[in-house]
């Protein structure tokens, strides 16, 4: 079992900027992929980046440039750089995770947490 645990997220000026964070906790020995999705109200949930098992970080679209994905090891911790935040960027933010092998994978979620960019 792995345990995915965010925090960072709160109420932020358009054009600034929040650094969430994932700690993962438990069996997380295994390789494993991580990445971020988010729901805005009403919308779909989407996939705003993602760390590979290969170590290839992908971003959307919409948050290229403005949003970095990295890992502290050493922490068991991920973390989704954003900035120059836009109010569009305002949604419920989901930490994964995918612990095992590229062919044997289990996910797991974080808790969500609430980003909201707003004057």
């Amino acid at each position: 079992q792995v345990q995915l645990v965010e925090s960072g997220g709160g109420l932020v000026q358009p054009g600034g900027s929040l650094r969430l964070s994932c700690a993962a906790s438990g069996n997380t020995f295994s390789g494993n992929a991580m990445g971020w999705y988010r729901r805005a109200p009403g919308k779909e949930r989407d996939l705003v980046a993602s760390r590979t098992f290969g170590g290839s970080r992908n971003y959307a679209d919409s948050v290229k440039g403005r949003f970095t994905i990295f890992s502290d090891n050493a922490k068991n911790t991920m973390y989704l750089q954003m900035t120059s935040l836009k109010p569009e960027d305002t949604a419920v933010y989901y930490c994964y995770g995918d612990f095992g092998s590229t062919s044997s994978y289990t996910r797991y979620w974080g808790q969500g947490t609430q980003v909201t960019v707003s004057s």
